[in-house]
């Protein structure tokens, strides 16, 4: 581990970064350029004191996790990723066996999406990023490891995971998370983590193995749907994706139509967070 280099890195990408830049309010005005350190440190969910060591050369070596953390509230590209982790003695993350590192330009957009759900997805369904109302509506996965990241696993291996959709639209969305999961299995090859996953599916659900049979491929997301909130019912939502270049990773962004009930509903969503009603 290159203590003093690991340092130099993080306290350069640190300065090189405003608040905007990830979402967080200008505030007063700095003496200093960059972000502070107990910003990075809230961002990375890290005690300041850690953090303030790690850029003292005096810190312990940080674990895999606690570098993806940085990286990702650094917004690191992925070679800065892989430096960061040679640096800091680790090797650097396999970039098609590990879980993806989040395109820093999709999480500049969901820095500046606060009042409507908005998430990141890697193109094996996994949830990368969420904001506060994406959680809010389908739930907080960011504890599940392994195969049960992907939402195309949960869907079919977990019925609580369906109510969020209407029943009857639950075949629908069925098809379209298997004809999205064949684009990225023709991308990765069987040996993937794309492939992993099939064979998972294929062994723990016989209405995937039906669907993988049809071999439809497709990146379908509907530009219209509706959602279901256990506290607020059926919400009316459009949906917005934005793809990386190599089509790896997508933002979805959910909009309500200006003075409506579902926008009404957003609003309500907005102040109940992840809570729930008596």
């Amino acid at each position: 581990m290159d203590r003093t280099g690991l340092a130099a890195f993080l306290r350069t990408r640190r300065e090189a970064l405003q608040p905007g830049d990830v979402g967080l309010p200008d505030g007063a005005r700095r003496r200093a350029p960059g972000l502070r350190r107990e910003e990075v440190a809230q961002l990375t969910g890290m005690s300041v004191d850690y953090y303030t060591r790690l850029e003292q050369s005096r810190g312990p070596q940080p674990s895999e996790q606690m570098l993806a953390a940085l990286a990702r509230a650094l917004r690191l590209t992925d070679d800065e990723r892989d430096y960061l982790f040679r640096v800091a003695g680790h090797t650097a993350p396999d970039r098609l066996g590990s879980l993806p590192h989040v395109a820093p330009a999709l999480l500049r957009v969901l820095d500046r999406l606060d009042d409507t759900p908005a998430m990141v997805l890697s193109n094996l369904g996994e949830q990368l990023v969420a904001n506060r109302m994406a959680q809010a509506l389908f739930g907080d996965v960011s504890a599940r490891t392994g195969l049960a990241r992907s939402d195309v696993f949960r869907w079919f291996t977990e019925p609580a995971s369906r109510e969020v959709y209407p029943e009857d639209d639950r075949a629908r969305q069925s098809r379209a998370l298997v004809a999205n999961l064949r684009v990225a299995y023709g991308a990765m090859g069987p040996r993937s983590r794309a492939g992993e996953l099939v064979r998972a599916l294929q062994a723990a659900s016989d209405e995937f193995a039906g669907l993988w049979e049809r071999h439809e491929v497709a990146k379908r997301f509907e530009d219209h749907k509706t959602l279901v909130h256990p506290e607020l019912g059926p919400i009316e939502l459009d949906c917005q994706v934005l793809f990386t270049e190599d089509q790896a990773q997508a933002l979805l962004v959910l909009t309500a139509a200006p003075h409506t009930v579902a926008a009404q509903k957003l609003e309500l969503l907005s102040v109940l967070g992840t809570q729930r009603f008596g």
